[in-house]
């Protein structure tokens, strides 16, 4: 019998360089002039892994995001895993914007994931759901290496990382 090889698939942002992402935006912020004299604030929870964007209007409001998605793509942080929220009245005629952070892969992100590679018909690959990841499995390296390429080339609204692979 052959030996099983695998891998892990998951979707993780790394909340250092998020935070270290925006540091860089509330500086740029304070830097431009279009934001002069207006009330425009940046605010992280990463217990929460969730961003609350506060701005005058939502001109602004959109501007922020755009500084804020720059500065994360920079940092190479995978803007796929934030789900903005809408777009809220706050204290003070300001708006106010929740991005949450996706951390894992969703449940149901993971059953469509599962569906697509038993679609794929690629012999002797198994997919399992572990928590918020999933474990591909098969007796062919080969193989495995052809469900990342799959992968990668779908779009399934996150950024997927793939690793603990065991030959």
């Amino acid at each position: 019998m052959a030996p099983q090889c695998s891998f892990d698939v998951t979707s993780n942002v790394d909340l250092q360089e998020v935070d270290n992402a925006l540091n860089q935006a509330r500086k740029e912020v304070t830097q431009r002039y279009d934001f002069k004299g207006a009330k425009a604030s940046i605010e992280f929870d990463p217990k929460d892994s969730k961003l609350v964007l506060v701005a005058d209007d939502e001109f602004k409001l959109n501007a922020l995001w755009e500084i804020v998605q720059t500065r994360l793509i920079r940092r190479n942080v995978p803007v796929k895993n934030l789900m903005r929220g809408a777009v809220q009245p706050a204290a003070g005629s300001t708006v106010r914007q929740e991005i949450a952070l996706q951390q894992g892969i969703p449940s149901e992100k993971a059953r469509e994931i599962v569906k697509f590679l038993k679609d794929a018909k690629i012999r002797k690959v198994q997919a399992a759901i572990q928590g918020d990841q999933l474990r591909v499995t098969s007796s062919s390296k080969d193989e495995l290496q052809d469900v990342m390429r799959l992968l990668r080339e779908q779009d399934f609204g996150l950024a997927l990382q793939f690793g603990n692979y065991r030959g």
